[in-house]
């Protein structure tokens, strides 16, 4: 099984888009939260079955959220890049 390691950044994507749904809705903060869980869980069991965004990233797109987990594999762990939103400017994650 890989490890998560998640950059400060990623993890900054993560708590500005849980502020925002918690300020609009405590039950969908937590339905993001509980659909990021799911889908790292997903990444976790099976991490080349997600396809590439370059040569060396890969994203897992929510179902539920307009949100993609974009993550690179290195030396055995996974490297959380970003929890972008899809509407957010592309690629504003790529020098991480």
């Amino acid at each position: 099984m890989l490890s998560i390691e998640i950059l400060p950044s990623a993890r900054l994507d993560f708590d500005e888009s849980f502020d925002w749904y918690a300020k609009r809705s405590e039950q969908a903060a937590v339905r993001f939260a509980a659909e990021i869980e799911s889908a790292l869980a997903k990444i976790v069991d099976a991490p080349e079955r997600f396809g590439l965004l370059d040569d060396e990233h890969r994203s897992c797109i929510l179902k539920r959220f307009p949100f993609r987990i974009v993550y690179r594999i290195i030396d055995g762990r996974l490297l959380i890049v970003a929890i972008a939103h899809a509407k957010r400017k592309p690629g504003y994650w790529e020098n991480r």
